[in-house]
C-alpha cells in the first residue's frame, strides 16, 4: 500500500471498530427488490448487454453513507446487482452515490436529506463502449420526496415502486445523459447472494469501471473488514 491507501485503511479500521458490527461506510441501509428494462439500443459502441432488449432481476441496497443521525443530511447510496446480466450466474455490480448533474459536480458526493431529490452517480469513471464517463440513476419525473431513512425508504418503496432512469454521461463539455434503462424498486428484499457488492469483480465486457483509484477504494473497504473482524471476500 503507498501512503494514501494506508491512511484510508487505518482511518476506516478505526471507524468499523467504533461501530462494532457495522461496516464503516454505509452502515445502516435497507435491501430492496426490483426489476431493471434494458430498451436494447445498438448505438452504445458495442456493449451487448445494452444491446438486446432485456429484462433483469435487482438487488439493491439503499444507505446513508457515513451513518450521520437524521435529520442531519448525508452522502446516500444505491448499490445495484443486476442477476444474470452478462449471462447465467454473470451479474453485474454498481455502486452510486448521491451527486451531481453537471459535468464536475457529477464526480463529486453530494449529501441530501431526501432519497429522491436528485441522482446517484458511480462517481468515478466508467469505460462504456469505448468511451469514458459516469453511469448514473435519475429519479423519474414526480417522483414523491422521499426521507432519507432506511425504514423509510424500505416502507415507500413497498407501498409504491421507485422508479429511476440508468443513464451515462460521458466525458466532455456538452456531452449529454444518454438513457441506458429502466430501474424499478418494488419492494424490501433479503441481502444479495454472494456478498457485498463488488464493482470490480462483477463488471461486463465494454461495461467496466476504470482502475483510478481502485486500490484506495479496496483499502477502506478492507480497512472496514478489518474493524470489524470480517472475513474477507470470497
Amino acid at each position: 500500500m503507498d501512503l494514501l491507501d494506508r491512511i484510508a485503511f487505518r482511518t476506516a479500521r478505526a471507524t468499523a471498530r467504533r461501530r462494532g458490527d457495522r461496516p464503516a461506510l454505509h452502515p445502516r441501509g435497507t435491501a430492496l427488490a426490483g426489476r431493471l428494462a434494458v430498451p436494447g439500443r445498438r448505438d452504445h459502441g458495442g456493449v451487448p448487454w445494452l444491446d438486446a432488449p432485456g429484462s433483469y432481476a435487482v438487488t439493491a441496497r439503499w444507505s446513508r453513507g457515513a451513518g450521520l443521525p437524521r435529520p442531519l443530511p448525508d452522502g446516500l447510496g444505491l448499490a445495484l446487482r443486476v442477476e444474470d446480466a452478462g449471462g447465467p450466474d454473470r451479474p453485474l455490480d454498481l455502486l452510486l452515490t448521491t451527486g451531481g448533474r453537471g459535468r464536475w459536480t457529477r464526480h463529486v458526493p453530494l449529501p441530501r436529506t431526501s432519497a429522491t431529490a436528485g441522482p446517484y452517480s458511480s462517481l468515478l469513471s466508467y469505460a462504456v463502449g469505448g468511451r469514458r464517463g459516469v453511469v448514473a440513476a435519475f429519479p423519474a419525473p414526480g417522483s414523491p420526496r422521499i426521507p432519507a431513512d432506511p425504514a423509510t425508504v424500505g416502507a415507500a418503496a413497498a407501498g409504491r415502486p421507485l422508479v429511476f432512469q440508468l443513464c451515462f454521461g460521458a466525458e466532455g463539455a456538452g456531452a449529454a445523459w444518454r438513457p441506458l434503462a429502466r430501474l424499478t424498486l418494488h419492494g424490501e428484499a433479503p441481502p444479495p447472494d454472494g456478498g457485498a457488492f463488488d464493482p470490480y469483480l462483477n463488471f461486463l465486457p465494454g461495461f467496466r469501471p476504470v482502475d483510478r483509484l481502485r486500490s484506495l477504494r479496496l483499502a477502506a473497504y478492507a480497512g472496514s473488514r478489518a474493524g470489524r473482524h470480517a472475513p474477507p471476500p470470497s
